[in-house]
């Protein structure tokens, strides 16, 4: 049970803090509604909407690139991630045009877990069928490589 937990504490955190930063977006939503400005509300709700329409998606990679590679970069990828999701919802919370570097930044952070996704199933067929096993370079190379998500 301890092995486990040890290969994956780092995303059940990340998935916590998701959690949280939805229920934020939820309130957020909430009292919009409760106000009488009917363009805020609208701008609100969609920014959750669209927030979530990405969530499952977010959640499957970032899992996926963290069990089939290295959880410490998925987990990285996944915070900068929840940062920047963070900043696509105010800025859409203001004009929608400042939720722009957001959505994009937030493009690029799921393409990267993506392809951690693919490089982690294809070194487990290269092991299986080859007995390859080339992870600890490629766990090198992804830990540098998610450093680079910092740039913009």
């Amino acid at each position: 049970m301890d092995q486990v937990v040890e290969n994956i504490y780092l995303l059940v955190i990340v998935t916590l803090i998701s959690v949280l930063q939805n229920a934020f977006f939820a309130l957020k939503v909430e009292k919009e509604c409760k106000s009488s400005n009917t363009s805020a509300f609208e701008r609100v709700s969609c920014a959750n909407r669209n927030c979530m329409d990405a969530y499952s998606t977010f959640l499957a990679v970032m899992w996926c690139a963290g069990l089939c590679l290295s959880q410490a970069p998925a987990a990285f990828a996944g915070i900068i991630y929840l940062v920047v999701r963070q900043k696509y919802f105010v800025g859409y919370m203001g004009q929608t045009s400042q939720s722009t570097p957001g959505y994009l930044f937030g493009k690029r952070i799921l393409f990267f877990l993506l392809m951690m996704c693919i490089v982690g199933i294809f070194n487990y067929l290269l092991m299986r069928h080859y007995r390859s096993d080339y992870k600890e370079y490629v766990e090198t190379i992804t830990s540098a490589a998610s450093a680079l998500l910092l740039l913009p």
